[in-house]
């Protein structure tokens, strides 16, 4: 199971969802979907984008864990 931790880097970075999908060029819509975790996918493009803006790595963002 892929988690996904933008919402708590987005938190550390204290920068809001408007602000982000402002800077990395997608609506904040989609940037809500990806933030929830109901994404399917995401390119390696807007993760760049995100990484960049938040000054992280797709680890601080995606984390796997093991299902029971």
């Amino acid at each position: 199971m892929i988690i996904v931790n933008l919402d708590v880097m987005m938190a550390k970075r204290k920068i809001s969802l408007n602000e982000l999908s402002d800077k990395i060029g997608i609506t904040p819509a989609n940037l809500s979907i990806l933030k929830t975790g109901k994404g399917k996918a995401i390119r390696f493009s807007t993760l760049e984008k995100i990484c960049e803006v938040l000054d992280c790595t797709p680890g601080d963002i995606l984390e796997y864990k093991k299902e029971n």
